[in-house]
């Protein structure tokens, strides 16, 4: 994800978590079956149904030859920001339906794990690359003190020459290995416990789509109340 789509989607999803607890505030129970309620509704909805299309891609043979897989990917998270956003404000801020409070929460798991997936995920790699690649210099800049040390042994000089690199005390530098080590300890197991975060996207998402098409159905059911 690119600074800029991460910051879009970021302020997108911040904006939908604000907007959740709208309801301590404001509530306008007739807001969901009015006419502008009704096509953000309608709007969410259809996002969500275009979000299928990245899984699609990504499994069915031909598309996957014929599209690119990293623009479906970029639509699929903004699609997912933008019809949460969409059915947050559909909702006017009345959770008294129990349907509507499992589809909303349900959306909400599907949005912010895709996102965490989408996003920290990968920058936890990034970190823990950067923080491979720094310990594997300091490992080799204390192995070299470590080689002088036992030659200056070896030859009956005194070691003092040999127990610091330059400008860096060795207790130091042994310090800053530890920290490292146990800094890259701690995202790796962070890394093992957000992989989980598609099992959560997945489960809910398998929720979300019969939730959301028994949510459109209860709707025609009862009525439109914006159609004539």
């Amino acid at each position: 994800m690119g600074e800029k789509e991460r910051l879009a989607v970021g302020t997108l999803l911040t904006v939908v978590v604000l907007f959740v607890p709208g309801f301590l505030l404001h509530a306008a129970p007739r807001f969901p079956g009015s006419l502008v309620g009704g096509v953000l509704g309608i709007a969410g909805a259809l996002l969500f149904v275009l979000l299928l299309a990245y899984s699609l891609a990504r499994r069915v043979p031909w598309l996957k030859r014929h599209v690119s897989l990293r623009a479906m990917l970029s639509f699929h998270v903004y699609a997912g920001a933008a019809g949460a956003a969409f059915g947050i404000l559909h909702t006017g801020h009345q959770y008294q339906s129990p349907l509507g409070i499992v589809l909303v929460v349900s959306m909400l798991l599907v949005v912010l794990s895709g996102f965490a997936g989408r996003y920290y995920l990968a920058e936890i790699g990034t970190d823990l690359r950067e923080q491979r690649q720094e310990l594997g210099v300091l490992r080799t800049r204390y192995d070299l003190i470590a080689s002088g040390i036992a030659a200056a042994l070896q030859g009956g000089a005194p070691p003092a020459a040999a127990t610091a690199a330059p400008g860096v005390p060795v207790p130091a530098l042994v310090a800053g290995i530890a920290d490292l080590e146990y800094a890259i300890g701690r995202r790796e197991a962070l890394k093992r416990t957000l992989a989980r975060w598609v099992v959560l996207h997945v489960v809910a998402a398998l929720a979300l789509y019969p939730l959301l098409a028994l949510h459109v159905w209860s709707g025609i059911y009862y009525g439109l109340r914006w159609l004539p």
